[in-house]
This record gives structure tokens, C-alpha cells and sequence, in this order.
């Protein structure tokens, strides 16, 4: 079952970043499936978070699906370059987003290699522009419903094994967030959780 509305539009960002880790992330784009195993997440709390794109109630076009109602993506361009996928959380007007960092593909692997070049699954979607590219999200995919057809998260509802080692049991690390220094005393928050 997708997660609820109400599941998104909790107010307390980091716990929804700790909690995704395990959920799996699903993509359907022209009848192509294909999920992946949340992995990394980073958490950005808004109006009051100095590393987030809405700090101080900045608003401008490319912000402005942040400030929507939680259980929508915010998709932006990292360097020009790089889409970036993240989970908008709590209620309207309340800015926050989890970046999704990484993923560990379970769904689709053929499409994911095919749209990342890739041969293997090695390093093909450990880091947040890898697995936009590997599940096939684009800039078009900003503001959609996380309750639509397209893309959506569900709890994982069995073991999944990885490599040998079971998912389910798994500890979860909290650290500070990757590539924000300019955010001061901010950068140094333990709102980034890893599978431990």
C-alpha cells in the first residue's frame, strides 16, 4: 500500500528522513517500472534550516512546490546538471523536503542500466543524480503527487536480501549532510540517515 497523505504531511522533517530508510521508491513512467530500496537520506527543514532552498521563506519558481502541502516531489537541477529528487513534507506553507540520496535497485534493473549506460549495478544509483537517472526522473516530474501512478513509495512488505545480508534488522546512522558547508552550524546537523 503507498504511503498516506498523512504519513507526508507529519511536521517533523528528520523523523520522516529516518523513517523513509527501507521504504521502497517506485517510478512508472510509459509502462516502465522500476524501485529501489531508500538507502540515504537528507533532511531540510525549511524556513529556519539554512542549507535548505526555502531558508528564511524564500520563495521563487523553483521553490514554490516546496511550500505545497507534503506528498508531492520537489525536483530541481543540481550544477545545471544533476536532477535531484526529494519528498516535500508537512503541511502547506511549512517548506520541508528530504532529499533522497540513494537507492538500492530492486525493480527494473534492465531499464535502470539501459537508461544510466550502466553494465552493472555497481555504483548505478548511490548518489541522488544516479538514481534520478536510473529510475527515469525528470525536471517534468516536479510537483507530482507521491498518491498518483507515476511515482510513489510503499513500505517494504518482505525480507529483501542484498549481497547476502537482510535488509529487514538493519541499523539506521545519522551524520551530518554531504556538500553544504555554506550553511554554517547548520551543516553540521545530524539530519543525513544511512543504512548502518
Amino acid at each position: 500500500m503507498k504511503l498516506s497523505l498523512s504519513y507526508y504531511r507529519q511536521n517533523n522533517v528528520v523523523e520522516i528522513a529516518r523513517d523513509l530508510i527501507g521504504k521502497e521508491i517506485f517510478t512508472n513512467f510509459n509502462g516502465i517500472l522500476t524501485s529501489g530500496i531508500i538507502s540515504e537520506t537528507e533532511a531540510y527543514a525549511g524556513i529556519t534550516d539554512k542549507a535548505s532552498h526555502a531558508f528564511g521563506g524564500k520563495r521563487t519558481q523553483r521553490t514554490e512546490t516546496m511550500f505545497l502541502n507534503g506528498g508531492r516531489i520537489y525536483v530541481y537541477l543540481c550544477y545545471g546538471m544533476h536532477k535531484m529528487l526529494n519528498i516535500v513534507t508537512g503541511p502547506k506553507e511549512t517548506p520541508h523536503a528530504v532529499l533522497i540520496r540513494s537507492i538500492v535497485p530492486k525493480a527494473g534493473i534492465e531499464f535502470m542500466k539501459e537508461r544510466t549506460g550502466k553494465t552493472s549495478l555497481v555504483n548505478i544509483s548511490n548518489g541522488p543524480g544516479k538514481l534520478c537517472k536510473a529510475l527515469g526522473i525528470e525536471m517534468k516530474h516536479n510537483n507530482i503527487s507521491l498518491l498518483g501512478n507515476e511515482i510513489w513509495i510503499k513500505d517494504l512488505d518482505f525480507t529483501y536480501e542484498i549481497k547476502g545480508y537482510e535488509i529487514e534488522g538493519y541499523g539506521i546512522k545519522a551524520t551530518k549532510r554531504i556538500g553544504i558547508d555554506y550553511a554554517g552550524e547548520d551543516a553540521k546537523l545530524p539530519y543525513r540517515f544511512v543504512i548502518d
